[in-house]
């Protein structure tokens, strides 16, 4: 495939993942947060086993690679939906955007911890700067000065998700790209089913009647998620982790921009100051660093 190609679907992604953040935000006016989450994820499984089943590409995964599935999706997907989710009913598309934009410079922290990775100066200088960044959107760009309630459970998501990385980076030594974003997308889709029923039980379930309100859960499930995701690992693979991960920089601003028009979000200093630091912070660290392609990285929220 022609580079400028592959390059154009970078974008592409970056643009709906950006979208994607003030979808989850609309939607959540008309929806119960973890039925939300766990119909989006039903409906990118089933375009994702769609998929596999016309390209039958996969391979059946060794027992190994099921354990580390399993804690990629209970991770990635269940600990990481549920806590995004509830986060953005108590903060904003920007600032859940930019958060979530710190989960490079946590893997950082945790590759050293779990896995005994290096840290090097440009990690540290970048993981203080995006840090500061965060200090900045948390305390001064929510809805009201101080640490929001929503902002907290954003931060677990970040967390979460790159908890997901680091099982998904040993996942990559062994498994195919492809067959990772499937399995461990459907994996997680399963251990949330219990989630989504414990909200039916509770009465706390709520479901739009309009069908507006799916059309845009729909496209969200399939473009903002399964889509974008095959064509973020199609270009780490064909452009490197470096190229494509410069592309990141894109999504939070454009969550910001979008969410002014479509949801009247204000843009605050501090969502800016504080994102540039953050992105800033995130380049330094891990695009200055000689990095291998790798194989699947988050396919976004």
């Amino acid at each position: 495939m022609k580079e400028r190609v592959v390059l154009l679907r970078l974008l592409g992604v970056s643009l709906l993942w950006g979208f994607n953040y003030v979808a989850s935000a609309y939607l959540l006016k008309d929806f119960s947060p973890i039925f939300l989450s766990y119909s989006r994820l039903v409906l990118t499984s089933l375009f994702l086993i769609t998929v596999a089943v016309i390209g039958g590409k996969m391979k059946k995964p060794s027992r190994r690679s099921l354990l580390l599935l399993l804690f990629a999706g209970f991770f990635g997907t269940l600990l990481n939906q549920f806590f995004y989710f509830t986060g953005l009913q108590g903060s904003t598309a920007g600032n859940a955007s930019l958060i979530i934009a710190l989960s490079p410079v946590a893997t950082i922290f945790l590759a050293r911890l779990f896995l005994g990775e290096t840290i090097t100066v440009n990690k540290l200088v970048g993981s203080l700067l995006a840090l500061i960044g965060v200090a900045l959107i948390v305390l001064f760009g929510g809805k009201a000065l101080g640490i929001s309630h929503g902002d907290v459970y954003l931060l677990l998501a970040m967390l979460a998700l790159s908890v997901s990385l680091l099982f998904i980076r040993q996942l990559s030594k062994i498994m195919a790209s492809y067959d990772i974003t499937i399995l461990a997308t459907v994996m997680g889709t399963v251990l949330m089913t219990p989630a989504a029923v414990m909200e039916g039980v509770q009465g706390h379930l709520h479901v739009s009647a309009h069908a507006t309100m799916w059309i845009v859960l729909a496209a969200a499930a399939i473009f903002g998620q399964g889509l974008a995701g095959f064509w973020w690992n199609q270009g780490i693979s064909q452009v490197g982790a470096s190229t494509s991960s410069m592309f990141m920089n894109i999504p939070p601003f454009v969550a910001i921009v979008v969410a002014y028009f479509v949801l009247g979000d204000p843009i605050k200093p501090a969502q800016i100051a504080g994102g540039a630091l953050i992105l800033i912070g995130v380049y330094w660290a891990n695009v200055r660093s000689v990095r291998p392609k790798s194989g699947a990285q988050s396919a976004g929220v």
